[in-house]
C-alpha cells in the first residue's frame, strides 16, 4: 500500500506539474478561452496542442510548448518543481534527517545551477555565494520571500515521512528558512504536512485540516486555508470560490504563496477526491498553473495510489524526468520513488 501511494505522489506530481505547464501565468479567462477554442474545457488530461488564433494566446503556442502538449509528450520536461523534489531527496540520502539548513544551501551550490533558479531561490543563493549564512540568505535583498518558491519544495519531506506530520513539517521549516520568512515559510510546512497525512487517511478534507494544525493559526496562510475550505463547502461550484479567492486576495502577486495555496485548497476540495477533476480544476484557476497542479496531483497521488491515476497520464511520460540537478537527468521516476519508500520505511522504524 505504502510502495503504491509513494510512486502515486511521485507521478501525481510529475503529471500535475505538466498538466499546469503549458499555462503557467496566464490568467482564468485566457485559459477558458484557450481551453474552449480547444473544444476542451474542462480539460480531460494533457492539454491539446491548437492550429487555430485564440485572443490573447502566443501565436507560437503549440509549437514553443513541444513536450508539454498531448501528443508530443515523451517523459515530464525539466521543470523546478520538480527539480527540488529530486534534489531534497539527494539531501536526506547524502545527509541524513539530521540535515542542517546550511546543509540545504550546501547542496543547492554543488547540484542546482543558479540560473536553473527563481526569485526567491535566486536571491537566496547569490546571498550563499556572497557568504551569508541562514536565516540572512532569505531576507537580503530578497522581496519575494513570502512568494510559492518554498511551498513547491514541500513534498518530499511529507513523502519520507508518511503519518508523522510534525516531523515532515519540522524538515520543510529547516529547508524553507534559506530562502523564505514568515508565510513563505508555512506554505512548505502546510503543505509537507498535509502531503504526510495524506498517506494514512482516505479524505482530502481530513488531510487539509490536519496539515492546517502546523503553522500558525494566526497567520495570513491559515486565514486563506480555513476560509478557502468553508467558500468551497459553501459554494456549488469552484468558480464561486475562485470569486471570493480573488476578491480576498487578488492584490497578491501571481505567484505569491498565499493566492496560490487557495487555489490548491479550493482544487482539493471541490475535486471531490477525483485526481484529474482536481487537477483541472486547478489548471482553469491559473496563476501559477504548474506549481499548484504539481501540488494538487502530489497530494492526491498520495490519497489515492498510482493504482487510480489513469494510464492515459501516467504512460506518455515513459518513467522519465528530465533535471537540471546534477546526476539526476532522465531519471526513472519509479526509481526515484523506490528510493524514497527506502527513506519512508527508515523513517518509520526510527
Amino acid at each position: 500500500m505504502l510502495k503504491d501511494r509513494v510512486a502515486g505522489a511521485w507521478f501525481g506530481r510529475c503529471i500535475g506539474c505538466l498538466i499546469g505547464k503549458p499555462v503557467e501565468g496566464f490568467d482564468r479567462e485566457l485559459i477558458q478561452r484557450y481551453l474552449k477554442a480547444a473544444g476542451e474545457y474542462p480539460p480531460g488530461g494533457y492539454l491539446p496542442a491548437l492550429d487555430k488564433a485564440v485572443e490573447g494566446l502566443p501565436s507560437d503556442f503549440s509549437e514553443s510548448r513541444r513536450g508539454m502538449l498531448r501528443g508530443s509528450i515523451e517523459c515530464m520536461p525539466r521543470d523546478d518543481d520538480i527539480d527540488y523534489t529530486i534534489l531534497n531527496l539527494h539531501v536526506l540520502e547524502t545527509h541524513g534527517f539530521d540535515f542542517t539548513t546550511e546543509d540545504v544551501g550546501l547542496e543547492w551550490l554543488s547540484h542546482l545551477p543558479y540560473k536553473a533558479t527563481y526569485t526567491a531561490e535566486r536571491a537566496a543563493y547569490r546571498n550563499l555565494v556572497l557568504g551569508l549564512k541562514p536565516p540572512e540568505t532569505a531576507v537580503y535583498m530578497n522581496p519575494y520571500r513570502e512568494w510559492i518558491g518554498a511551498q513547491i519544495r514541500a513534498d518530499l519531506w511529507g513523502y519520507v515521512a508518511p503519518g508523522l506530520v510534525e516531523y515532515a513539517a519540522s524538515m520543510a521549516y529547516r529547508d524553507a528558512v534559506l530562502s523564505h520568512v514568515k508565510n513563505g515559510v508555512y506554505g512548505e510546512m502546510f503543505i509537507a504536512a498535509t502531503v504526510s497525512v495524506a498517506f494514512v487517511v482516505d479524505d482530502v478534507e481530513e488531510a487539509l485540516k490536519i496539515g492546517l494544525t502546523e503553522i500558525p493559526r494566526s497567520s495570513r496562510l491559515a486565514e486563506v486555508v480555513e476560509n478557502t475550505m468553508k467558500w468551497s463547502k459553501a459554494d456549488g461550484c469552484w468558480g464561486e470560490t475562485w470569486e471570493r479567492v480573488m476578491e480576498a486576495y487578488g492584490r497578491y502577486h501571481r505567484v505569491h504563496v498565499l493566492n496560490n495555496a487557495a487555489i490548491v485548497v479550493l482544487s482539493l476540495m471541490h475535486g471531490g477526491g477525483d485526481f484529474m477533476k482536481s487537477v483541472g480544476i486547478s489548471v482553469m484557476c491559473g496563476l501559477d498553473t504548474d506549481c499548484n497542479c504539481a501540488t494538487v496531483g502530489s497530494i492526491l497521488g498520495a490519497l489515492k495510489g498510482l493504482k487510480n491515476i489513469p494510464d492515459r497520464l501516467v504512460k506518455p511520460l515513459n518513467d522519465r524526468v528530465r533535471s537540471m540537478v546534477a546526476g539526476f537527468d532522465s531519471s526513472s521516476i519509479t526509481e526515484l520513488a523506490f528510493r524514497t519508500l527506502k527513506l519512508a520505511l527508515k523513517r518509520l522504524s526510527a
